[in-house]
C-alpha cells in the first residue's frame, strides 16, 4: 500500500490544470450522494437547497466544480434511475457544462466514474420530468481524481481532491467498502439506522483524515481542498492550508467553498423564513472571505 503522500503526489503530477484569476468565480461542492429517491437517498431532503444554490451560481457566472461522491454508486447500481430522480439538478449541471463551467472529480462512492466507458452512459439521452423532453448529458466529460487551480498572475496553485485516499477500504479496497454499504448498510439505513455517509460517520476517522490531509498540505507547502469527511474546514491564514467544503447532506443545510476576486469563503445554504413567514433559500458566509495570497 502506497503512503498517502506518494498517492497524492502521483495524483498531483497527473491532474489537469485550470487557470483562474481575479475575475474568476468558482464554487466547490462535494458529497451530494445523489440517490434513487427512496429511504436511502441522503440527498433527497436537501435537493431543493442544492437546486437554489446551483441556480444562483449559474446565473452569477460561477464555474461549478464537484469534488467527488456526487452520485451514490455504492448503494445503487443504476445511474439511469439517479438521473431520472434528480433530473432538475442534472439539467442545471448540463447547462454549466455546455458553457464550459463544469468539472467533476470522482470519490470513493462514485469510483466507477473513472472507467473509460462511464462517460458513454452520460452521453445518452434520457427523458426528463417534462413529458416528451429529452436532454443530452455531458458529452466528453471525463471525471478526474484531482484538479489543480492555478493563478495565472502569481502561479499560486490549489490542489483539489476528494480526500478518501488515506483509507484502505475507501481507496484500494473500495469494492469491499461498496459491498458492505450496498448489502449491509443500505437495508439498515432504509429501516431507520444512521448511514455511514451521513450523521453516523465516525468522528475519530474524520479527525484522522483531517490530520493526515493537513500534514500532507504542510509538508508540500500546498493549499489542499477536499471533501469526503462531510465536515467543513476553513483555516485561518498562517495555519495549515487544508480546506474542506463539507457536504450536501448535512441536516437541513449544505456547505460550499467560493473563490472570487482571489478570495476564498465558506458559505452555508439553508431554507430560512422571511418576515412574512414565507420560506426562501438563504446564503450565509460562515468563513472568510480571506485572500488566497495569505495562505501562500
Amino acid at each position: 500500500m502506497l503512503s498517502l503522500s506518494r498517492k497524492l503526489d502521483r495524483i498531483y503530477a497527473s491532474s489537469p490544470v485550470l487557470p483562474f484569476d481575479a475575475c474568476s468565480r468558482i464554487v466547490l461542492m462535494s458529497d451530494c450522494h445523489r440517490g434513487q429517491g427512496n429511504g436511502g437517498d441522503n440527498f433527497l431532503p436537501n435537493s431543493p437547497i442544492v437546486q437554489g444554490a446551483l441556480e444562483y451560481y449559474y446565473n452569477n457566472g460561477f464555474t461549478y466544480i464537484e469534488l467527488g461522491d456526487g452520485d451514490e454508486l455504492w448503494e445503487n447500481r443504476c445511474m439511469h434511475t439517479i438521473l431520472q430522480t434528480h433530473s432538475r439538478i442534472f439539467r442545471l449541471m448540463a447547462a454549466f457544462h455546455r458553457e464550459g463551467r463544469f468539472y467533476m472529480l470522482y470519490g470513493n462512492h462514485d469510483m466507477v466514474k473513472r472507467r473509460k466507458k462511464f462517460p458513454d452512459n452520460l452521453r445518452r439521452h434520457y427523458t426528463c420530468d417534462m413529458p416528451g423532453e429529452e436532454l443530452p448529458r455531458f458529452p466528453l466529460l471525463r471525471p478526474t481524481q484531482g484538479l489543480i487551480l492555478e493563478n495565472g498572475r502569481t502561479g499560486q496553485r490549489l490542489f483539489l481532491i476528494h480526500g478518501h485516499q488515506d483509507s484502505l477500504i475507501n481507496d484500494e479496497l473500495w469494492f469491499l467498502g461498496r459491498f458492505l454499504v450496498r448489502y449491509v448498510w443500505r437495508p439498515l439505513e432504509i429501516i431507520g439506522f444512521r448511514a455511514p455517509t451521513g450523521s453516523g460517520r465516525s468522528v475519530k476517522l474524520v479527525e484522522k483524515t483531517e490530520r493526515d490531509l493537513c500534514a500532507y498540505a504542510q509538508s508540500r507547502n500546498r493549499i489542499l481542498i477536499a471533501g469526503h469527511t462531510h465536515r467543513p474546514v476553513f483555516p485561518s491564514p498562517g495555519s495549515c492550508p487544508y480546506f474542506n467544503d463539507g457536504s450536501c447532506v448535512h441536516p437541513h443545510c449544505i456547505t460550499a467553498l467560493e473563490i472570487e476576486e482571489n478570495q476564498i469563503s465558506l458559505v452555508q445554504w439553508a431554507i430560512s423564513t422571511a418576515m412574512d413567514r414565507t420560506l426562501y433559500i438563504s446564503r450565509e458566509v460562515v468563513g472568510g472571505p480571506e485572500d488566497l495570497a495569505e495562505y501562500w
